[in-house]
């Protein structure tokens, strides 16, 4: 009877440091996607911003230089701002394809994507 007993003890104390080694796992692969999530969007960040500061000067250097051609610097900052008002509505018309679509689907595959690869170990 003893016996039965202290197999049954140690299998609840098998069960529980079994039960807190899957909830540290837990946190540890949690930790683990979210900065990479996180580390993802920043670099899309970071090149965005970089882009949009090229994307400024070299606007404002058309801007000028269309002003030139005319006569009149505020009409090629107005034609400018004209292009961007209206590429502005284009993409607000198609902003879910255009941005909230590819954007979810890459935090979606940065937190698929080792589960994908833990069940193929698993099944080998």
């Amino acid at each position: 009877m003893e016996n039965i007993a202290s197999n049954v003890e140690l299998l609840y104390k098998k069960a529980e440091q079994y039960s807190k080694t899957s909830l540290e796992l837990l946190k540890l692969h949690t930790i683990e996607k979210t900065s990479d999530v996180i580390s993802s969007l920043t670099v899309v960040i970071s090149i965005s911003i970089i882009v949009g500061m090229f994307t400024l000067f070299v606007n404002i250097g058309i801007s000028f230089f269309i002003g030139n051609l005319l006569g009149n610097n505020a009409l090629g900052f107005f034609i400018v701002s004209g292009f961007y008002l209206i590429l502005g509505i284009v993409v607000f018309i198609f902003r879910k394809s255009l941005i909230k679509i590819p954007i979810d689907n890459l935090i979606v595959s940065k937190l698929l994507k080792e589960k994908k690869l833990s069940n193929d170990l698993e099944k080998s």
